[in-house]
């Protein structure tokens, strides 16, 4: 089970940290992503992450200002976002596969949390 929180209202420019927190299974094994949806967009990945963190990936769009980061003792993966725009206003997802590492794209991953929801407005 995957469980995310951290989300809300936040005005532009400012910070949120996204927590995403499995249950059942040690996170270290699998690759992790973050995914975000908007209202009529498709979903899209935001930042990915492979096992043993070796490799990282970020959206252009989020690059020098989102971080992805997991804890094993917590077994929670981290999403810090700065410098928040009206753009990343989304369904924040986080999702997991069973392998070493994954494309950034939501068809590769088979395991999904429920959202929380971020919105960046004044």
């Amino acid at each position: 089970q995957l469980v995310e929180s951290g989300g809300g209202l936040v005005q532009p420019g400012g910070s949120l940290r996204l927590s995403c927190a499995a249950s059942g299974f040690t996170l270290d094994d699998y690759a992790i992503g973050w995914f975000r949806q908007a209202p009529g967009k498709e979903r899209e990945g935001v930042s990915c992450i492979s096992t043993s963190d070796r490799t990282t990936y970020y959206a252009d769009s989020v690059k020098g200002r989102f971080t992805i980061s997991r804890d094993n003792a917590k077994n929670t993966v981290y999403l810090q976002m700065n410098s928040l725009k009206p753009e990343d206003t989304a369904l924040y997802y986080c999702a997991v596969e069973d392998t070493v590492e994954a494309m950034c794209v939501p068809y590769e991953y088979d395991y999904w949390g429920q959202g929380t929801q971020v919105t960046v407005s004044s």
